[in-house]
């Protein structure tokens, strides 16, 4: 009875067996009726492989496809039937492609799928009914597509959806009531859709609602144009006391600029440090009229570069043995366009009658003595590094204290990350990023190298300037110590290192961490004070480790760097090393020559890759310091 007994196991096994490998060559038929159906960038599949495990964005489990991720992959053309047979798939990942059409009715085959990201493509038609069936779905992202129709109630059935992105379609009707417990990211922005947002809808803020015809809570009340209207119905009598009081006012101000006019003939001197920025606002009307004041030009024997003020004759004091093209007369006279407000005082860009414009940086609440002020900036004016904005001059007084810095025309690196990201911006390409991070690394450890308690301070992505050759400078190092502990609650918001409270004494262990959150925003394209997932308990650090712990590593780069080939494992490299800097324990963190050196590396390697390190591209921006 024996023999029977083991042939009967031997059939069973080998049943099991031949059952195992015909899911996975089924699995195999559908991942190549896929590259068939889809032209563009060649997927890197080797068909001769009889296992498509190991394929590139394949992932398996059980000798089954569980993932197939092939985001920013230049794909082109329609999904064809087939993709239904991936029965064991868990995570569908097509986003930033050329895909169009319709999603193939066999999808509803997917029962397990739990994530499907097909955002930046041009799907079309309604949303198919046949996606609610999917009730294991937790994130379904469709925005940047051409989806058209009503928004279907039955979203409902997807009781375990935590992430709903529909926004960018050309989605029509009104919003059904969504009633779905888990729900932590929701976005419907920029569609066709009307009528009022949901009671059940309504906490989610405004942005998640905007480029619609929607009111109610958060938007604009529904009954606010009514109301508008009954109050534009004014009585005769009224509209012609506001006609005359606008005459009256009129005259006034008519009065108060003649008034002004003769009393700067009648010979009233001052600077003419005219602002030519924001006029809404209020601290560059404030600023000019203190620098005014506090500035005015001395007698016209006065030596060059020196003025009057409160506490005796004060100059302008240079660095280094530049020719001397300007002095502080000809810095008042200048015209300035507000630049930024930051951490530290308001920037301005001064334009100079001989062709050169400064970066002129007026502090603001300086809580160190004189004598202790010009000993710093006289440090920082020593500091000569290719990746530091220089420091050229500096002015002190009782009541301001101005530092002029070369001005950067290129802007920051905030303004290139966060600008418009219309259809008319170039993306900022995967070698730009690292060599920006190069740089930025290579100045921070300089300063590093000055002594060990010499830190920057103030690390995130407004005081990374960019050359015109996209080379970074980072400006306002240094000074953290010279400001009031007070008058800087929200110094480096964001990029913080957990273990600071005091943020004059800011260590380089905690430029460590700020220079891991700039690498993070780098690699992401996020703001580390933008609120994830609508919780501000969640910073940028926390959310990326979230993501790559619970979905792909890939799911946290910008879109913008996924178009591009060849380079994912140097990007996960960087990651790698963001995440390092920014570990809770300072004496975890590695120290930045280590950081420098390691990046160093991985940006060579990407040279070695053939690309063009400097690429010709076009990026709307501001300028300056911020």
């Amino acid at each position: 009875m024996k023999p029977p007994k083991l042939i009967s196991l031997l059939v069973c096994w080998l049943g099991v067996f031949l059952t195992a490998n015909s899911d996975l060559a089924s699995d195999r038929e559908a991942l190549l009726a896929l590259r068939t159906a889809v032209r563009g960038r060649t997927m890197g599949w080797n068909v001769k492989e009889t296992n498509p495990c190991s394929w590139l964005g394949v992932k398996c489990e059980s000798d089954r496809v569980t993932e197939l991720r092939l985001p920013g992959r230049a794909l082109v053309g329609q999904l064809p039937l087939g993709l239904g047979n991936l029965t064991q798939l868990l995570s569908l990942s097509l986003r930033v492609n050329a895909l169009s059409g319709p999603l193939p009715n066999d999808l509803v085959n997917l029962v397990n799928l739990q994530n499907l990201y097909l955002q930046g493509n041009s799907f079309s038609g309604p949303i198919p009914e046949f996606l609610f069936e999917l009730k294991n779905l937790t994130r379904l992202n469709l925005d940047k597509n051409k989806f058209s129709g009503e928004i279907s109630p039955g979203f409902n059935k997807l009781t375990s959806l935590v992430s709903l992105h529909l926004e960018e379609n050309e989605l029509t009707g009104s919003i059904p009531e969504l009633g779905l417990p888990s729900l932590g990211q929701f976005n419907v922005s920029v569609n066709q859709l009307n009528g009022s947002v949901p009671a059940k809808l309504s906490r989610w803020p405004k942005t998640a609602f905007e480029g619609n015809l929607l009111c109610g809570k958060p938007l604009k009340p529904c009954n606010e144009t009514e109301s508008a209207g009954k109050k534009n119905k004014l009585a005769g009598g009224a509209i012609a006391g506001i006609v005359i009081g606008s005459i009256i006012g009129f005259l006034v101000i008519v009065a108060i600029v003649i008034f002004l006019c003769k009393r700067k003939k009648n010979g009233q001197k001052g600077t003419n440090f005219v602002v030519t920025g924001k006029p809404q606002e209020a601290e560059t009307a404030r600023g000019r009229a203190v620098m005014d004041r506090s500035l005015s030009t001395g007698s016209s024997s006065a030596p060059k570069g020196t003025v009057k003020s409160g506490d005796g004759n004060k100059s302008l004091v240079f660095f280094g043995d530049a020719v001397r093209v300007f002095d502080l007369e000809d810095l008042l006279r200048a015209s300035a366009e507000v630049l930024g407000k930051g951490t530290f005082g308001t920037t301005y860009k001064a334009a100079l009658d001989m062709r050169v414009s400064m970066a002129v940086k007026r502090l603001k609440e300086v809580a160190v003595s004189e004598k202790e002020f010009r000993e710093k900036i006289e440090e920082i004016g020593r500091m000569d590094h290719v990746n530091l904005v220089p420091l050229r001059a500096y002015y002190y007084s009782r009541d301001e204290k101005l530092l002029v810095y070369d001005y950067m025309p290129m802007g920051s690196l905030s303004a290139l990350l966060h600008g418009a990201r219309g259809s008319g911006r170039t993306p900022l390409i995967w070698e730009t990023r690292s060599g920006i991070a190069v740089g930025a690394a290579r100045a921070i450890t300089y300063l590093h190298s000055q002594g060990p308690t010499t830190s920057h301070g103030n690390i995130k992505s407004s005081n990374i300037l960019l050359t015109r050759s996209y080379e970074a400078c980072v400006s306002d190092f240094c000074l953290a110590h010279l400001a009031s502990p007070t008058s800087t609650p929200n110094l480096i918001s964001g990029y913080r290192a957990p273990e600071l409270t005091d943020t004059s004494k800011v260590t380089q262990k905690a430029d460590v961490y700020s220079f891991g959150v700039l690498l993070l925003e780098l690699l992401t394209g996020k703001p580390p004070t933008q609120a994830i997932m609508n919780d501000e308990g969640v910073d940028l650090p926390r959310w990326v480790r979230s993501v790559v712990q619970e979905e792909w590593t890939a799911e946290v780069f910008d879109s913008e760097l996924l178009r591009y080939q060849n380079v994912e494992e140097d990007m996960v490299q960087l990651l790698q090393i963001a995440l390092e800097c920014t570990v809770t324990y300072p004496d975890s963190r590695p120290s930045m020559g280590e950081v420098t050196s390691r990046i160093q590396e991985l940006y060579s390697s990407s040279l070695q890759h053939g690309h063009d390190p400097n690429p010709d591209i076009s990026h709307d921006g501001d300028d300056g310091l911020s």
